[in-house]
């Protein structure tokens, strides 16, 4: 993160002599990044964390993209995905390339074990569910439309609340974008100030809408614990004589944190505001933008609904979270649409006219634009919408009906003789 936080008990200068109640050393560790020469942080364990009783390689993540040769506007239904597995091996991945995963999961199961991702920095947008994020630095509690941010290392446990008997709450669903590139993800640096990296005036959101760790934070329990790391496109199993979040304490900028989509702030104009202004974070070769609930252009003229266009540099990928998105037909909740650099795309037919006049959209959608060409897996290929390339066919801007003073204005614009609105057909 941007900004210095700090929880639970610290000494007053790094790298000194800081004891437990029993006389011995905690033992310090710099979390760091880049060399450290980027972003750190310091925690003090009751253990020395570089102690484990074994380690055994369980099974390989390395995701298997079909249809590289392949270049066409795909959506993928991900609701019709069964749901399976707890909240790491019941992720299915349905896009990605050298640079990103993009992933959704409905887990079955509960996590008993602890993970580190040793490989990304992960974006886990929680679509539907509640519960905790239990991790090395603290509590962090998560609701439905909260992107968590655990960068690379950090150990965590996702729990999801059990829901209410009776209830017709949705089941647990999350998406997860994953660098794949060992890079962070992190706030666009034009929201922040290069001299004390505060957030901008500019910016659609700030510090105030983060949530960071919090107490309990340190759990001291004697046995057996299970740390699984994935790292080398694999995931390894380690074990622990104590457990992996004995931290007392820590300070630094790298940490987990929570900001939830609709803190977000969009910024609106006379005219459509291009996909930047709706950005949220980025990370090397893509970022991550919010589509959000707002204010539509004011321009007496305006057309509200997006341009076509062509991102010449760019794959777009678009979760579609909730609402109704004006541009799109046949996106369902849950929907993930994927359109390649070098097609051009845009507003299905007949959106436009009908778009016009409208002052305000309630669409949510989460979107990824990434800077080299994504591939599907095959799970992705079993929910293929398969027409959906063609439902761009058809006239783009049909006639709209107009009113008896509009014919009898556009007639003797033309020199045509018309006929009165109450006497049509």
């Amino acid at each position: 993160m941007p900004y210095y936080s700090k929880l639970g008990q610290i000494p007053s200068k790094r790298h000194i002599q800081f004891r437990r109640p029993d006389g011995a050393l905690y033992s310090e560790e710099v979390f760091g990044t880049e060399g450290f020469s980027g972003p750190t942080s310091t925690l003090y364990h009751i253990h020395p964390p570089t102690q484990v009783i074994g380690w055994k390689t369980l099974y390989s993540t390395q995701p298997e993209y079909v249809e590289r040769d392949v270049m066409r506007m795909r959506h993928v239904k991900s609701m019709q995905l069964p749901p399976k597995g707890d909240p790491v091996t019941g992720r299915t991945i349905l896009f990605g390339n050298a640079d990103v995963e993009l992933a959704v999961c409905a887990p079955t199961e509960r996590m008993n074990y602890w993970f580190k991702n040793a490989q990304g920095d992960e974006c886990i947008f929680i679509h539907f569910g509640s519960g905790t994020c239990q991790t090395s630095f603290g509590l962090l509690t998560f609701k439905p439309k909260d992107y968590i941010i655990i960068p690379k290392g950090v150990i965590y446990q996702l729990k999801f609340d059990e829901p209410v008997r009776g209830s017709d709450e949705p089941a647990p669903r999350f998406l997860v974008i994953e660098t794949a590139n060992g890079s962070h993800i992190v706030p666009p640096p034009r929201y922040m100030s290069k001299k004390t990296a505060q957030f901008l005036e500019h910016a659609p959101y700030c510090e105030r809408d983060l949530r960071t760790p919090e107490l309990p934070m340190t759990i001291e329990e004697a046995g057996q614990h299970e740390v699984r790391i994935k790292a080398r496109n694999l995931v390894h199993s380690y074990m622990y004589n104590y457990h992996p979040c004995d931290v007392v304490g820590w300070d630094g900028c790298y940490y987990p944190y929570i900001f939830n989509i609709d803190d977000f702030s969009p910024i609106v104009g006379k005219h459509h505001m291009p996909p930047p202004t709706h950005q949220t974070f980025e990370a090397e070769n893509f970022v991550i933008c919010s589509f959000c609930p707002r204010l539509l252009d004011f321009h007496p003229q305006a057309v509200v609904v997006p341009y076509n266009h062509s991102n010449l540099d760019s794959d777009e990928v678009l979760y579609y979270v909730e609402g109704n998105y004006k541009a799109r037909k046949g996106i369902e909740v849950g929907s993930l649409s994927m359109h390649p650099q070098g097609i051009p795309h845009g507003p299905h037919p007949g959106t436009v006219e009908a778009s016009i006049g409208a002052t305000v959209t309630n669409e949510l959608a989460v979107m990824c634009d990434t800077f080299r060409p994504l591939y599907p897996t095959k799970a992705a290929l079993e929910i293929d919408d398969l027409k959906y390339p063609m439902s761009w066919e058809g006239e783009s801007a049909p006639a709209r009906q107009l009113s008896g003073e509009q014919v009898a204005i556009h007639g003797k614009a033309n020199g045509t003789a018309v006929k009165p609105a109450n006497t049509w057909d």
